[in-house]
């Protein structure tokens, strides 16, 4: 396999993506930031924060933490998809 090419995702993980971006979105609502609010506090463009949401993309490891930072959270709390969105 040559190292440019990818493999795809598992469907499991592929299920989850707009879960995790729905999450994203609240927990951000949540703290009261915008995605530019958001983009500013993670180091990462608006653009991503869009993504994440939408599903079209998935964060990063160190993403991930840079957001559960910046929404005052654990990685933990913010990947479990079966939480209250509640706080």
């Amino acid at each position: 396999m040559s190292p440019d090419r990818r493999l795809p995702y598992p469907d499991d993980v592929l299920a989850h993506r707009p879960r995790l971006g729905l999450r994203i979105a609240m927990l951000r609502r949540a703290a009261r930031l915008s995605q530019d609010g958001l983009a500013e506090r993670t180091f990462v463009s608006r653009q991503s924060i869009m993504r994440w949401e939408n599903g079209t993309r998935d964060p990063r490891y160190l993403d991930l933490v840079a957001l559960a930072a910046a929404l005052n959270i654990t990685v933990s709390e913010l990947v479990d998809l079966d939480a209250d969105l509640v706080r």
